[in-house]
């Protein structure tokens, strides 16, 4: 085929949003369209936008179209469900009416039409909006959503549980992982979803809230250290731990701690102080050879811009109900990749969210590793399955998963809010 010929069927393909550069990729866009639900031009509307909480703590939301079509979304800031609920009915008048497929174009119109721009809630509203209008094009065309970006770019997609014992690492290495989260033991403090309950159904990594002191005593210190150490024993050095310290220790605490827990050779070490702070962070970025990461409380290309200008992390973990949608994380991963950084999916929440982030993986160069806490099983009706810590590929259309409604029932609902933490000595508030 020459290559005139070959630009102008792109271009043709371009207007549904299929990327067409290659013969292979020509051909499986003539197939899709060949076979798609959906015809390019025949009319599609958003009809209703509904949005339901749903246990431990998220939300989940469905856009209705005329045709049947409905796509799934994760549209949540954690203890806040009701305000993002109000804020996506706040954004159904817009959407009712129009075709979904221009999902870039509404992405612009309910970021900018808000004149006040970014936030948890506004983007966490707008995420999830995305990740349906996404899961409504790829089921109009019959694809999944990583082929309009020109994917795959891999074949299998790594992901991490989430771990605060050696205990508890076994247990899910028997499940197949074999990379996992945990935060700085302590010997003091309020132990909290140790046996797996809660938000987190994997076990929450941060089992004790003590690390606010702005100095620990150096027995606290090597306390951490040496629970860190237990588990690189327990699993071994073909396995992965980062570690989250959450944004609760103090900078100059960090370096100790950090120095002291280098020897284990962590993954990474995620939000070693107060991620409001990228210059701070990029100071302490400095004192170590481990890899910081960052991410889930930034929103926008905006505010990850300044992240790696500053050199504050390298690696970098928006969250895909936060930070503005697979819209919007893809541009975060394309800077990053100038800048050498690789991307980390941020997800403590639902399967809606892992199916996001399991889509952008597969449409990016610089993906390192996926979190999860819910694989989905009692919530979709084919749930995510891990063999030698990776997911495989999904290869449905849109989002590639399926609620399993019967199962859900009597998960519908719930009051979640954000723990509330004080110092045992002296009750003074500590970050959660």
């Amino acid at each position: 085929m020459s290559v005139s010929r070959r630009k102008a069927i792109a271009g043709l393909f371009a207007a549904t949003g299929i990327t067409v550069t290659t013969e292979e990729q020509l051909a499986a866009a003539q197939t899709a369209v060949k076979n798609a639900p959906i015809a390019p031009k025949e009319g599609l509307k958003v009809t209703k936008l509904e949005t339901f909480l749903v246990k431990p703590r998220w939300l989940f939301l469905k856009i209705h179209t005329n045709a049947g079509i409905v796509g799934l979304g994760e549209p949540i800031t954690e203890g806040r469900a009701l305000t993002c609920a109000a804020a996506v009915k706040e954004v159904e008048p817009y959407l009712i009416g129009k075709d979904p497929r221009a999902v870039q174009h509404h992405w612009q119109a309910i970021y900018r039409h808000a004149f006040y721009r970014g936030g948890p809630i506004l983007t966490s509203a707008l995420s999830g909006i995305d990740q349906a209008l996404w899961d409504i094009k790829g089921k109009a065309l019959g694809i999944p959503v990583y082929e309009f970006f020109g994917g795959p770019t891999r074949n299998r997609i790594r992901v991490y549980a989430h771990a605060g014992t050696p205990e508890v690492m076994k247990a899910q290495i028997a499940k197949g992982f074999n990379a996992f989260k945990t935060g700085p033991a302590s010997r003091r403090g309020k132990v909290v979803n140790a046996s797996g309950a809660g938000p987190y159904p994997g076990g929450n990594p941060q089992q004790r809230r003590t690390w606010n002191r702005y100095i620990e005593t150096p027995a606290e210190v090597d306390y951490a250290a040496e629970k860190l150490a237990d588990m690189r024993k327990t699993v071994g050095d073909n396995c992965d731990i980062g570690v989250d310290f959450h944004g609760r220790i103090s900078p100059p605490l960090a370096k100790l701690l950090m120095k002291k827990m280098e020897a284990s050779n962590p993954m990474f070490f995620e939000e070693v102080c107060q991620a409001q702070n990228h210059d701070v962070m990029a100071e302490l970025a400095k004192t170590t050879h481990i890899p910081i990461a960052t991410g889930e409380r930034v929103f926008t290309k905006w505010g990850f811009r300044e992240v790696l200008e500053k050199g504050a992390a390298v690696i970098l973990q928006p969250d895909m109900c936060h930070a503005g949608g697979i819209s919007e994380v893809r541009i975060i991963a394309g800077m990053a990749e100038a800048y050498y950084a690789t991307i980390a999916p941020h997800n403590p929440l639902g399967p809606i969210s892992l199916a996001s982030g399991v889509q952008l993986a597969a449409s990016i160069n610089n993906f390192l590793i996926q979190e999860q806490v819910s694989l989905g099983e009692g919530y979709l009706k084919k749930p995510f399955t891990v063999r030698e810590g990776y997911l495989d590929l999904p290869t449905g259309p849109g989002l590639g998963i399926e609620l399993d409604e019967n199962q859900m029932a009597d998960k519908i609902g719930h009051d979640w809010i954000n723990p509330e933490s004080y110092d045992e000595d002296d009750g003074s508030v500590l970050d959660w």
